[in-house]
Order: C-alpha cells, then structure tokens, then sequence
C-alpha cells in the first residue's frame, strides 16, 4: 500500500446524479468537511446530459409514494419509507429554488422548462462549488479497504487516500468498478442483468415501417404472463417505446435466462373491447368499402396496410367479402399479433441495469451500510431500477439525499 498523502473527511465515488446530490447534502450537513467527488472519466453528469433526448427527465409527476413504489419492478418495497422523506414534490422545489423550473408532460415525464439538459448540470455544479465540494475528475476509485476509523483508497491515478467515509454512487455499470469494491468490503451482489431495453424482432408486418408510433399499443410475453402498455415505436431492429420499455425492465431477469429469445404478442388496439364485435360492425356498416382503404381503426396506414396484408386480404377486398378465416386472422393481426423476440438493444438514453448491491445489506433510512457504518450508497449500484419515465433519477435524487445528510451528520 502506498505512503498516505492525502486526507479527506468523505469520498464521493462517481460524479453522476446521485453521487452529485449526495455530496453537496453532505457538505450542508457538515460544511467544515473535506467532501471530494471522484470521477473516473473526464465528463461529469454524462448520463444527466443525455437523458430524454437531452432534456433530462428529472423525475416524474406522482407524488404518493404507495403509488411511486409500484414503477419500480427491484427495489420498490424499500423506498416506501425514503419516498416519504424526499419524493418528486422536494426534487421539484430544490431544482426550481436554484432556477430551474421544471414542468410536466402528458404522460407525468418532467424536465426542465427549457428543455435543457444543461440547466439541471448547472444547478447542481453551481451548488457544489458554492458550498465548496471539491470535484476531481481522471481519478477514480479502484480500491479500497478498512483502516482505522476510514478506508484506504488506491485512485485511478497511481495515488492513495484516506477518506473517513465512503459513499459508492458508481451507477449499475461492471465498469465503473463500484460492485467490485463493495464485494471486496463484504457485500453480495445481486447479478447484473441489462433492464429497458428495446425487442429485435424480424417480421414483415415491421419491415421498413421505422419511424411509425402507436399510441397506445399493447406488449404482451404470454409464457411470463405480462402485459404492459403505452406508445410503441418501430424502429429499424423491432420495437421500442414506452410499453416495450417497461415490459423489458419488469421481466428483465426472466428474459435474460431466455437469452432474449421468447415469443411475444402485440395489440395495436388495446382499447377495443369487443375485437370480434367491432370487426362485425365493419362488415355490417362498411360492405361496400375496401378493407385496406379503411380508416376507421386510426392506426397509420401503411401499418394498417400491413395488418391487412397479413390477415391474407386482397387488395381489392371489401368488407362484406372478407372470409371467416380472413376475419379470423384479421382479428389475430390488430389484437394479439404474434411474433418473436430474438435479442434487444439497450435504450442509449436510458441505460439501466437489473442488479447490484444486495438491499437487504442496506440501511434503506439512511441509505448505510449494514456491515460498515462509515460506508454508504446511492443510485443505481444498489439494486434499485424503475422504469422509463424519471423514475431512475428520483431514486437517485432520493438516495443522494438520504445518505449525503446522513453522512454529513456523521462527519459534523
């Protein structure tokens, strides 16, 4: 072990969200404190400044945390209790007391009034470097081990340190290094496994439709026996979207010891009700009209086209002409069109792992180590992922919150 040179009061490992809000609470709580950031690359807030297209889905509109639990398919059950001590409301009101209206969405996603990205790293840069939490950056965390009432740090470049306490906040990345530092301190690690993620899939219904949305569409796995809906997206691979993005974060696990090969069903009308009925009606009330030249299913129509095609209806073909089979299939087509999953692409925007450091290892009021009380979490290295919408970020907010005031209190 190298000669020490260095003294610091809390070591913050990762320079994203999490690690960010946990510093600057930290030094509130103890502002004669020495509290550093560390970050292995050059960039701060990386994943700040590409979430949402660049706008940053700060957090989303819900504020009754019985109801926030249920969009997160790890790790729910224990941020009840944190969900009451720091939720969108506190995220929202700490952003915009430094600047940074915030509004929501339609579908509850909140960003930035500018749309800006930049506005939320600069709030949070600012509030560092006023309350003086010192930010390095090329220098990540490598090691560490207990010594004395602290931990030994070998950094990322070539130095040692002393820090009195420790709060991992690496993100759910193998690479950042953060799991393997809080398995060599004693923790398990719950297997990573990608989660939100978007469904290759070969059909002809999809081929050179990228770019076409429906909204809403439903996604289906029937050997899981999920379902999940919203916008859905063609692209040039498969799907993606909110439903497929969701469905993928809830049967992550499931789908990884499938190795992402499972049969899947879509309804591009979940709304009907009465499927069979409303085909009915169409024969009744349309007769006369081409099947394919119909715009009463408000689906777009070169999919609509497609679905027809499939169904094995004719160009030509009206609605009173259409066969049994033709009906049948039809129906199979709008309402549970199946097809098969063969592989997936990670949502670049909103890369999110399934795994992590065991939460029953946890502190969940505190976001404190069970097994070294000078050691704390925040982010994504726990085993904690949402889905789609701001609801990574709010677990981030909440647990930077939570375990930078504790161990700000700690260090006072």
């Amino acid at each position: 072990m190298k000669q020490r040179s260095e003294q610091m009061d809390l070591a913050v490992a990762g320079g994203g969200a999490a690690g960010f809000f946990a510093a600057i609470h930290a030094k509130m709580a103890a502002p004669q404190a020495r509290v550093v950031i560390l970050e292995k690359s050059r960039e701060l807030l990386a994943k700040v400044a590409i979430s949402g297209g660049g706008r940053c889905n700060v957090t989303h509109d819900c504020y009754d945390p019985k109801e926030l639990i249920t969009r997160y398919p790890r790790g729910g059950k224990e941020l009840l209790g944190p969900f009451h001590r720091f939720q969108p409301a506190d995220t929202i009101e700490w952003f915009e007391s430094r600047g940074v209206e915030i509004k929501a969405e339609e579908d509850g996603r909140m960003f930035p009034v500018s749309d800006d990205s930049g506005d939320i790293i600069q709030a949070l840069t600012r509030e560092a470097e006023i309350l003086g939490v010192e930010i390095h950056t090329l220098r990540g965390l490598k090691q560490a081990q207990l010594e004395g009432e602290g931990f030994q740090l070998e950094l990322s470049d070539g130095s040692s340190v002393f820090s009195r306490a420790l709060l991992l906040a690496t993100g759910g990345n193998r690479a950042s290094g953060g799991w393997a530092v809080a398995s060599a301190l004693g923790h398990h690690i719950v297997e990573p496994v990608p989660s939100l993620f978007s469904f290759h899939i070969k059909d002809p219904v999809l081929q050179g439709l990228a770019g076409i949305a429906v909204d809403p569409a439903a996604v289906s796995i029937p050997e899981m026996t999920a379902e999940q809906s919203g916008p859905l997206l063609i692209t040039h691979k498969g799907i993606s979207g909110p439903a497929v993005l969701k469905i993928s974060a809830w049967q992550a696990r499931e789908l990884a010891e499938r190795k992402d090969q499972v049969p899947i069903s879509i309804n591009w009308l979940p709304e009907e009700q009465d499927p069979k009925g409303r085909l009915e009606r169409m024969r009744r009330q349309e007769g006369g009209k081409a099947v394919l030249n119909s715009r009463s299913f408000q689906l777009p129509k070169r999919l609509w086209e497609r679905l027809c095609l499939r169904a094995g209806v004719e160009e030509q073909q009206t609605w009173s002409r259409l066969t049994a089979t033709q009906q049948v299939n039809l129906q199979e087509a709008l309402f549970a069109m199946p097809c098969m999953m063969r592989g997936k692409t990670l949502n670049k925007d909103e890369f999110v792992t399934c795994g992590g450091v065991e939460l029953k290892e946890v502190d969940m009021t505190r976001f404190q180590s069970r097994i070294h009380p000078r050691l704390y979490f925040a982010g994504e290295v726990l085993n904690i992922d949402g889905v789609t919408g701001g609801f990574n970020f709010q677990a981030a907010w909440t647990g930077g919150y939570l375990a930078g005031t504790h161990a700000g209190s700690q260090l006072a």
